[in-house]
């Protein structure tokens, strides 16, 4: 099975670090995000990778080359310009209209999740699986009593009442006769799929090791969870 990173965006949140490196490749305990995505997915029995890249293209064939030396096989969707997550996934067509399924992942996320685990979703009514984990809350959340009492002060809690969209989908190769020619899959696939009632989504309630990487903060704190589970250890 195949799995397609989307690299292509600019960072720009992440300035003046993104001016020369682009976000997939910024170091997180000592390696870009992107190794520890293929260290990650390899882990799964995952080997063949597309990474679809647009801003600052040639730093990934720099880093990355072929992925030999990760013990995978990589290879290039390029945009020559900017055309959202929708759009770089329908440029890589050619790459993934034999597969039977494959997987989608932002190019900017650190977890470890288990992405088999969205086979198990898979029907013959299955156009997409969205991997989802707990909102983890920004802030420190405080309990109070009906007595005007703080009764519980949590710091930065994960709230598992509401859900958040992971970044890793396993598609069907039906869905790019679904995709924009430009535009995100957040807002232009997803809740026309969710209308039509062929999305199954599948909430991961033991793997809540996630961290989006948006900000400079999120680099710390990006960094202080790959250390405290050790997770991509090659």
């Amino acid at each position: 099975m195949k799995a397609l990173i989307l690299a292509g965006g600019v960072g720009k949140r992440l300035k003046p670090i993104t001016d020369s490196t682009p976000k997939p490749l910024i170091n997180i305990a000592g390696k870009p995000i992107a190794v520890h995505q293929i260290q990650w997915l390899r882990k799964h029995g995952i080997t063949e990778f597309i990474f679809a890249i647009g801003y600052l293209k040639e730093r990934f064939i720099e880093t990355l080359g072929d992925g030999s030396k990760h013990g995978v096989h990589i290879t290039y969707s390029i945009e020559e310009e900017p055309l959202g997550t929708g759009g770089a996934l329908k440029n890589a067509t050619d790459l993934l209209k034999d597969e039977e399924t494959f997987y989608v992942v932002n190019g900017d996320i650190i977890t470890d999740i288990n992405p088999n685990r969205l086979l198990e979703a898979v029907d013959e009514k299955t156009t997409c699986v969205i991997a989802l984990v707990p909102l983890p809350s920004p802030y420190g959340v405080v309990y109070t009593a009906s007595d005007d009492r703080v009764v519980l002060f949590q710091e930065k809690p994960i709230i598992r009442d509401y859900w958040i969209n992971a970044g890793l989908y396993l598609f069907k190769p039906e869905i790019f006769k679904h995709l924009p020619d430009r535009g995100d899959l957040e807002t232009t696939l997803f809740q026309k799929l969710a209308d039509e009632r062929t999305l199954k989504a599948i909430r991961y309630y033991h793997y809540t090791i996630w961290k989006s990487i948006d900000t400079h903060k999120d680099i710390e704190e990006a960094e202080k969870l790959v250390e405290k589970y050790k997770i991509y250890i090659a």
